[in-house]
């Protein structure tokens, strides 16, 4: 029989922290405090049921601190993981199966995103009574309105077209 003191299976102690997932997305690699943004993103909220487990100001070897989000029974879209690279441009993303991760990739950052955010400029084109989709080129420490040129750089979580 095995006791619980017995962890040492292969795997650092900073892994033990947060619940394994038997299928879903492991987001890596966040920077701290963005965890909750992350979530915004790929709009959970708890109400439908997904299991999900937040690590916030875990120790890193890459940063001084990191956030972890694990999703039970999600994979993540290319358009999730292209918003999500612009709050957390360093993660990983971790697809798991059956307890195993099956594929590892970083986020790239897209050179557009289109029909994700929303402009704050209520002048714009893109926010109009007949609005064209939104598109947004993506700079080293944000993100400018294709139509209006207006730079968001922190508030891009409360812009997530949900």
């Amino acid at each position: 029989m095995s006791d619980d003191h017995d962890h040492h299976d292969g795997h650092d102690d900073h892994e033990l922290r947060v619940s394994k997932i038997s299928s879903g997305t492991v987001i890596d690699h966040v920077r701290g405090g963005q965890a909750l943004n992350v979530l915004a993103i790929l709009g959970i909220d708890g109400s439908d049921g997904e299991e999900v487990s937040v690590g916030m100001n875990v120790p890193s070897d890459r940063f001084a601190r990191k956030d972890i989000v694990k999703v039970e029974g999600r994979e993540l879209s290319q358009d999730e993981v292209d918003v999500l690279s612009l709050i957390a441009p360093d993660a990983t993303i971790n697809i798991v199966r059956d307890y195993e991760v099956v594929e590892k990739h970083r986020v790239e950052r897209p050179d557009v995103v289109e029909g994700v955010l929303s402009c704050p400029n209520m002048a714009c084109i893109s926010t109009g009574d007949e609005p064209v989709a939104s598109r947004f080129e993506v700079l080293d420490d944000g993100v400018r309105c294709a139509y209006c040129g207006t730079i968001v750089r922190d508030e891009i979580p409360s812009l997530i077209d949900t």
